[in-house]
């Protein structure tokens, strides 16, 4: 009696068995409860992932961008960053040779601009010409940059055409009053005019650094290759 027993559980343990294996449960789970689990813990991985790439990008350009003016202490440009960066508005000005801008003239490149409002004498010459060695240095990338001259007058009648000789890419605007919404944004307003200063301003026409009138020319090369460098516009 005793075997006789112990084998119908046998048969009965070796049923369930083969119950439970065709059926796919598991004791104590129910069914599709892995397969949830799965899909959670796969949705948990890749929203850690974007955490991980995306949060530090959004943090250091509030830092950078926003109104903190916080910079990293180690920060190598050597002009002087306009932070927050100055919107150009569109803005139409008269050509020394005839003709205007077009109102979207400051966007689309890289814009190298000298203001003054004065003659046009040996400084003034000094920073035009160091413009134009730093775009030629530029090489392959000198087509992504324009110089421009904005000037208040020209008292020299042979200027001009000297200015075209020697820098026949450069755009030469009048300082005028529809310059004033450019004027505003300079640092220092219209005190700036007389401070030798170049500016630049990025492709999508924001004013965000400008260079002192003793400045020199490589620190602006080097500057000027880096942001063309890191930047996919202009």
């Amino acid at each position: 009696m005793s075997g006789t027993g112990t084998g119908h559980r046998s048969r009965a343990d070796a049923e369930g068995a083969s119950a439970g294996a065709g059926s796919g449960a598991s004791p104590g789970i129910p069914p599709g409860g892995g397969a949830d689990r799965h899909v959670r813990r796969r949705r948990a991985q890749l929203v850690g992932l974007a955490l991980f790439f995306f949060v530090p990008l959004a943090v250091s350009f509030y830092l950078y961008y926003g109104q903190t003016g916080w910079r990293p202490p180690g920060h190598v440009n050597h002009g002087v960053l306009i932070s927050p960066a100055r919107p150009v508005p569109p803005l139409t000005l008269p050509l020394l040779a005839g003709g205007t801008t077009s109102p979207k003239w400051l966007r689309g490149k890289w814009t190298m601009l000298y203001v003054e409002s004065g003659d046009c004498l040996e400084r003034c010459r000094k920073r035009l010409y160091d413009m134009r060695q730093v775009r030629t240095a530029l090489d392959r990338d000198m087509d992504r940059v324009q110089r421009v001259f904005v000037a208040a007058r020209l008292e020299d009648p042979t200027l001009l055409s000297t200015l075209h000789d020697l820098h026949p890419d450069l755009i030469v605007a009048r300082l005028d009053d529809s310059a004033d919404p450019l004027v505003v944004l300079l640092p220092g307003g219209a005190a700036a005019l007389h401070a030798g200063r170049i500016y630049v301003i990025d492709p999508l026409g924001n004013l965000m650094m400008w260079y002192a009138a003793g400045a020199e020319s490589k620190g602006l090369l080097e500057d000027m290759k880096r942001l063309l460098r890191l930047s996919s516009i202009g």
